[in-house]
């Protein structure tokens, strides 16, 4: 067993537990896929109950908490014609046992969590299952990026809206510099990060996009431009059509007000980071979407967190319903 991270599968009825059944209607609690092995699976869900990623970033606690208030939620969205969940199946999820007495120690701890990740994902990677992660820090983007492009056995392209690059220094792994590390070791080839905010990426950082030629916008430019926005995601369309795999990541600090590990009052709205899971999914060739960083530290939180990954995790399964 895994010393500082366990994995928990789930049966059937600590599901349905959380399900709210009502006589008329059916619940996607009510219609998950059981089965693991089933022909018919499109997405598998894996939920991460870590802030040990985060807090080696010098961050903040919380994001252990934004699995569970987003099961609740999206277990009992209605099962219809748009997303009936029966190719859906949750496959459990990832706790965190650690303690630790430095930053550096926690970085060393990361990369426990890297490989268990992989493990648990393989299998379903190899079959062109899609996985869902939720919860965690961003530090999970990299053994998704990893995993992926080694089944491809080539590099791959990641789009991500998110305030920071999270391309730091290569000091140990923390939620901060998963692209970077995935850059440098051959994993990601095009990179492109929507949305970033000017005073909170620093000068290496900024650099190193240039250099990695990585596809860049800034959140500023939307102030006096809304409607850019949507004119950078058609860039991004064009730009990453013709990938052969590709993830979509969406840092949950990207939206204003959201409780997240790095919380921003000013940055998109709910309605716009929709439309960009929305967008991103229809694109060919996805292979993972990651929604990590939301934070919940009270139960006001938790109905906000939650309410909106379920949204957003709905989004990306009906675009790629509708899209077969």
């Amino acid at each position: 067993m895994n010393e500082h991270f366990t994995f928990h599968p789930f049966e059937p009825e600590e599901l349905l537990e959380r399900t709210h059944v009502r006589s008329g209607e059916q619940r996607i609690g009510e219609k998950l896929c059981q089965d693991s092995q089933s022909a018919s699976l499109r997405f598998v869900i894996l939920g991460i109950e870590e802030s040990i990623g985060p807090r080696a970033n010098y961050g903040y606690k919380g994001a252990e908490n934004a699995f569970e208030s987003f099961l609740v939620k999206f277990l009992n969205m209605q099962s219809n014609v748009f997303c009936s969940g029966g190719d859906v199946h949750i496959v459990g999820r990832i706790r965190s046992n650690v303690e630790f007495e430095n930053i550096l120690q926690a970085r060393e701890y990361i990369h426990e969590l890297d490989l268990l990740i992989e493990n648990i994902l393989t299998p379903y990677v190899e079959r062109k299952v899609i996985p869902i992660v939720i919860g965690g820090g961003h530090n999970n983007a990299y053994p998704l990026i990893k995993l992926v492009s080694q089944e491809m056995k080539e590099s791959i392209s990641v789009v991500n809206l998110d305030p920071h690059a999270d391309c730091r220094a290569l000091e140990g792994r923390h939620s901060g510099n998963s692209f970077s590390y995935a850059m440098e070791g051959g994993y990601l080839g095009k990179y492109a990060v929507i949305g970033l905010h000017q005073a909170f990426n620093n000068q290496h950082m900024l650099d190193y996009l240039s250099e990695k030629n990585c596809f860049t916008t800034f959140f500023e430019s939307y102030l006096s431009d809304p409607q850019q926005f949507y004119r950078d995601l058609e860039s991004v369309t064009e730009e990453f059509s013709e990938a052969n795999a590709f993830g979509i990541e969406m840092d949950m600090d990207c939206i204003a007000g959201m409780p997240s590990s790095a919380f921003t009052p000013s940055g998109f709205t709910l309605e716009q980071a929709r439309t960009y899971v929305r967008k991103m999914a229809l694109l060919p060739n996805v292979r993972y979407f990651h929604l990590p960083e939301a934070a919940p530290v009270n139960a006001s939180d938790a109905k906000i967190t939650g309410k909106a990954l379920a949204y957003l995790t709905w989004d990306f399964i009906s675009a790629r319903i509708s899209k077969k």
